[in-house]
């Protein structure tokens, strides 16, 4: 197959990386034995050494596996991002089990799918989830690990990491093959899957990425990488970002989550070296009143995932932090990242860039999925590579239908330029047929965001009875902005076809979001529903 990206590597890119054949695990020892006494991790101004944070791995490891735990069982996390959570994410590696991710902000029904589905028979929280399994008659189930409050209880995490001192017994991990994290996807549109993560798929998403940043290796070389942990644990993004920054034997800063203040405050304060996080955190920086490009000064990258970024964001974003935000693509089936733009070379704006090393993709026609469609058209993105999951946890039909000889199909509609670049247009699922026009709502929203009085903007798809969809655009403006709906309209009508224009506005004091900041378009969709439903009866 044709590689047009190839040509737009830098240099210093390989166009291939082979990963060696090791446990996540060794993420961790092998930064341990490289840089004993670096700080691996700040957490409330406590300071742990990667030979201090490798005791309470091994330790912890060796108190679980005196209780029963062995290779390929699963244990559930429910925690915020914290030191706890990566001393019992490395710990299950270290002894060759399955961590389950999971939100702390799940109630109870989605605690119990993830449960039921999962077979968890080990779970780490904090006290104040522990209701939750309470109303669902899970308590007396599990393995219970409480990793805050008083650590005088015998199933305190802390309390285990002390009653450790044999050895860990050490596993036999086949790298390829073995499952290390059910990473569930969202199931905001049907019940939530969990994505099958070996530890071969992170251990070679980490090179993959790190060879994206041997262009700019020299200019940063004396630099200790310091990780600002705001993307969740719980999700892909953010246990990559912890995942990188320890891999590189840099300093992690788990931030438990984005209260903006603080994070302004922790940039200022611990002057973070790399900055990864969702378009909407962006925006909510633009728009901080006290932030300044001196604040920012420390920061070397910016990444942005999880959803598209505005071209106008981006464009006032620089303007501020003096430094260019390199936009990526990534999925949970993906492990995370698979395309970027490079950070030396041609970046385009609007795009997700090029595959990374070792990863192929095609832009195949949305019926069959069978054929390429020309260069500029739109089509599925399918991609392959070695980070794509091994599949869905004992699901073979779902299985079956996003893995196809080999490549895994997204779902997500894009174009692909004559140079390989990406551009992300939407998801199937999302594109809004109206009057047998197909309408791609990053398009409109790319519109509405030049627009000066615009925070957040999401447009979708509602049912009408005489287009069989009409466009819709759900808009939080910036504080104390005053916006008509007239005056929207006017604005989309000067800068989109007629037939693109929303239709209806709404005005939002806060618009639904996951647990990384993206805007939660199938949520909108629902409540549309419910509305119509509610209007029959």
């Amino acid at each position: 197959m044709k590689r047009p990206w190839l040509a737009f590597y830098p240099e210093a890119i390989p166009h291939e990386i082979t990963a060696p054949s090791i446990s996540i695990y060794h993420i961790l020892s092998d930064s341990t034995e490289l840089v004993p006494n670096n700080v691996a991790v700040i957490q409330d101004d406590i300071e742990t050494t990667y030979t201090d944070l490798k005791r309470y791995v091994d330790c912890l490891a060796s108190s679980l596996a005196e209780g029963g735990f062995k290779k390929g069982d699963l244990l559930a996390i429910m925690l915020p991002n914290c030191i706890e959570y990566i001393i019992a994410f490395f710990a299950v590696q270290r002894l060759g089990g399955i961590v389950v991710q999971v939100n702390p902000m799940y109630q109870p029904r989605e605690l119990e799918h993830i449960l039921e589905d999962s077979g968890a028979s080990w779970f780490v929280t904090y006290q104040e989830q522990v209701e939750k399994l309470e109303k669902i008659g899970y308590l007396n189930e599990l393995n219970l690990i409480i990793a805050d409050g008083a650590t005088t209880e015998k199933n305190h995490l802390y309390s285990m990491i002390k009653r450790g001192k044999n050895p860990p017994p050490a596993a036999d991990v086949d790298a390829e093959n073995d499952v290390a994290i059910l990473q569930y996807t969202g199931g905001t549109t049907g019940r939530s899957k969990g994505v099958m993560v070996t530890h071969h798929n992170v251990i070679s998403n980490l090179y993959q990425i790190m060879a994206q940043g041997a262009a700019t290796a020299d200019e940063n070389e004396n630099i200790t990488p310091r990780g600002l942990g705001i993307a969740p644990m719980f999700h892909a993004m953010g246990l990559t970002g912890m995942s990188l920054t320890i891999f590189a034997g840099g300093t992690f800063i788990p931030i438990k989550r984005f209260v903006l203040d603080e994070v302004v405050e922790c940039i200022k304060k611990y002057r973070p070296t790399s900055f990864s996080g969702s378009p909407t955190m962006y925006i909510a920086l633009l728009n901080h009143p006290r932030i300044t490009s001196e604040d920012l000064q420390s920061i070397k990258t910016y990444s942005s995932g999880s959803a598209p970024l505005s071209v106008e964001v981006m464009t006032r974003f620089e303007e501020i932090s003096k430094n260019s935000i390199s936009e990526g693509y990534g999925l949970s089936e993906a492990t995370t990242m698979v395309t970027k733009n490079p950070s030396v070379g041609v970046r385009k704006p609007g795009s997700v860039g090029i595959p990374v090393s070792s990863t192929d993709c095609r832009i195949v026609d949305v019926e069959t999925g069978l054929e390429d469609v020309e260069t500029g058209q739109t089509g599925e993105l399918i991609i392959k590579g070695p980070q794509v999951m091994k599949g869905y946890w004992k699901n073979e039909e779902e299985t079956a239908k996003a893995l196809r000889d080999g490549w895994l199909y997204t779902g997500d509609l894009a174009v692909m330029d004559e140079d390989g670049y990406i551009f992300i247009v939407g998801r199937k699922k999302d594109m809004i047929i109206a009057s047998g026009y197909n309408i791609y709502p990053i398009e409109i929203e790319e519109v509405l965001y030049k627009m000066p009085q615009v925070k957040e903007v999401c447009v979708y798809g509602v049912p009408d009875p005489y287009r069989g969809e009409t466009v819709k655009a759900a808009i939080l403006l910036k504080d104390n902005a005053v916006l008509t709906e007239q005056e929207v309209e006017d604005w989309c009508n000067q800068n989109l076809a007629r037939y693109k224009v929303p239709r209806q506005i709404e005005f939002w004091d806060e618009l639904p979001k996951t647990a990384v900041g993206k805007i939660l378009r199938t949520k909108l969709i629902e409540m549309e529903k419910e509305k119509l439903a509610e209007k029959k009866n």
